[in-house]
């Protein structure tokens, strides 16, 4: 496990509301920056003081609209972090942004701040396409932040969304070419999804219009496989694709099962064994923080079985697959406990898995069957509460 530690902070607020998105009740109006930039502080300082010793390998700013924080906050918070935990010497540190233009316009401050790599959210290349997804921005408007994006950021990912009603393989086809040709070394390629408590499960709820033929969706997740690859941006974890040596960073923190600190509202976190989740709404982090001078709503120990169970289920998200020897030294686990071996085996005869003596690895051919796959597959369980 990498001795470095990731940092994601979120920042809660979002412009305008998502038909696909539960963080709704999070549009505001106002915001008062001093007070949440004071707030963010010091959640901060209460992770460094839990995770002294260790530096930050990357910093991932997410969550509503981070994008409208204002770059003094960004550039506090980086300074804080820095002068907290010290950086790595290639640290990532990464801004989630929509491409409209009053964002665009911050990105030279967001750079000056620290910031040296942009996830902007296009979501689409059809103006009609992003009024179903409820997006503000247009695509004359997404295209001139990028342009802004590549000229103030050394890396960029472009945010795209596909197998929505009624798409053609051609017109997916197309769409991805067109992205392709922008030039990014990272592309975020995600199928739409239907969360519960959203617009969108109401909306198909009433039939008011359907999700794609899975069978449909499944052709579609290999043409993107296909262009992808052939475009040097192959698939380095389920739906995202990088030129190789410019993968998200933090985001592999994540899939190799490493610590990540979470700061802010709603904000979870893996630390020493222990997960934490801060307040969601914002009003009542701001009270936890002025209360206790931190915004964890929880923090509980994980037994070594969920640990590994998460490390599994992360792990196999990746192209590289899950060393199970080296998970079984890490959680004192036997590597039988961990795996069914015989369904490894059997869904290796068909392709789905790869193995090569304790490696694992899903297939090209096994992801798209990736959720049928894992409980197939993945052994062991939580510990039973005593």
């Amino acid at each position: 496990m990498s001795d470095s530690l990731a940092l994601y902070i979120h920042w809660p607020f979002c412009v305008s509301k998502c038909p696909y998105c539960d963080f709704n009740s999070h549009v505001r109006d106002t915001v008062d920056q001093q007070a949440w930039a004071a707030a963010l502080l010091a959640d901060l300082a209460h992770e460094a003081r839990l995770t002294e010793g260790r530096k930050l390998g990357s910093i991932f700013f997410g969550g509503g609209t981070p994008s409208l924080m204002p770059p003094a906050t960004a550039a506090a918070l980086i300074r804080a972090a820095e002068a907290h935990w010290g950086f790595t010497n290639d640290i990532e540190i990464t801004l989630e942004a929509n491409p409209s233009s009053v964002e665009a316009a911050r990105f030279a401050e967001l750079s000056a701040a620290g910031v040296n790599r942009v996830s902007l959210g296009l979501q689409a290349l059809d103006d009609e396409i992003l009024g179903f997804l409820g997006r503000a921005h247009r695509v004359d408007e997404s295209l001139a932040a990028l342009d802004t994006a590549q000229r103030h950021f050394e890396r960029v990912s472009i945010d795209l969304i596909y197998a929505r009603p009624n798409q053609a393989a051609d017109q997916w086809e197309g769409e991805l070419a067109r992205a392709i040709g922008f030039g990014t070394t990272h592309m975020s390629l995600y199928q739409l999804t239907i969360e519960a408590g959203t617009r969108f499960a109401t909306d198909v709820a009433k039939q008011q219009w359907q999700p794609l033929d899975d069978d449909l969706a499944a052709d579609l997740y290999v043409l993107t496989q296909e262009m992808t690859a052939s475009a040097g941006l192959p698939a380095y974890e389920i739906s995202n694709h990088a030129a190789p040596g410019h993968e998200s960073r933090h985001n592999l923190a994540y899939w190799r099962y490493q610590d990540y600190a979470g700061v802010g509202p709603g904000a979870h976190g893996r630390r020493g064994g222990m997960a934490t989740m801060r307040h969601k709404k914002p009003e009542n982090f701001l009270s936890a923080v002025a209360r206790n001078n931190h915004g964890l709503k929880s923090e509980d120990a994980l037994d070594r079985e969920t640990q590994a169970m998460e490390a599994l289920l992360m792990g196999l998200r990746l192209d590289e697959g899950v060393d199970i020897s080296t998970l079984s030294t890490r959680f004192s686990i036997d590597s039988g406990d961990l795996l069914d071996w015989k369904a490894v085996d059997k869904l290796e005869t068909l392709g789905f898995v790869h193995r090569a003596g304790r490696h694992v690895s899903v297939t090209s051919k096994g992801f798209p069957l990736l959720d049928a796959i894992l409980p197939q597959i993945v052994a062991i369980e939580p510990a039973p509460e005593a």
